[in-house]
């Protein structure tokens, strides 16, 4: 017979100071489960469709970063009803050519990759650290 061990995970407190219209996503863990920061989604949308370039730029533009794979499932787990449903580009490089990215299909969460040149979707994301 197998005895199971228990564990414990100590949820630090956090205050997240939400501005008009950004929704809050929900932690992100790293391997181990433990929180390595906290995920808002910011109002802000492009006026147009971008080329994976010109959406990275533009996120920076207003102080914020485009979502990571891990942070693209997040914000389609929890903030889907604020979401556009097409696809929208992630900050990630594809890991085997480098003029590929990976974008999210908001409408299904599916996740696959884009030539960085096609005009796609994005969203902007800003990440507190606990």
């Amino acid at each position: 017979m197998t005895t199971a061990t228990t564990s414990t995970i100590h949820l630090p407190a956090a205050t997240i100071e939400l501005h008009p219209g950004e929704r809050y996503a929900g932690p992100v863990l790293d391997e181990a489960g433990q929180i390595k920061h906290h995920l808002v989604l910011l109002p802000a949308r492009p006026e147009r469709c971008l080329s994976w370039q010109d959406a990275m730029a533009w996120a920076e533009g207003i102080g914020a970063q485009l979502p990571d794979r891990q942070e693209q499932a997040l914000l389609f787990a929890n903030c889907k009803p604020h979401l556009q449903p097409g696809w929208h580009w992630s900050c990630q490089e594809d890991e085997e050519d480098a003029s590929y990215a990976w974008v999210c299909l908001f409408i299904s969460g599916d996740q696959y990759f884009s030539h960085k040149s096609c005009e796609g979707s994005a969203v902007a994301v800003r990440r507190l650290i606990p």
